[in-house]
């Protein structure tokens, strides 16, 4: 899913992105915004992920959440 598409998608998304990855403060997932880079970055941090670990989740959940 490309960027512009997050975004459009946020606001339903949200929901199901404090689900998958609880560890994620209301403050975090208003941080992201849509934008996809902020949210791989914030997978980095809470969980550890390396760079490519963090986009591989991204890109898994954007899969089951098309």
């Amino acid at each position: 899913m490309n960027e512009d598409i997050f975004k459009g998608k946020w606001k339903e998304l949200k929901g199901s992105v404090k689900e998958k990855w609880g560890d994620l403060t209301d403050d975090d997932v208003t941080a992201v915004e849509g934008k996809t880079e902020k949210l791989v970055g914030i997978l980095q941090v809470k969980y550890g992920y390396s760079k490519d670990e963090a986009q591989e989740e991204y890109d898994k959940f954007m899969d089951d959440n098309k």
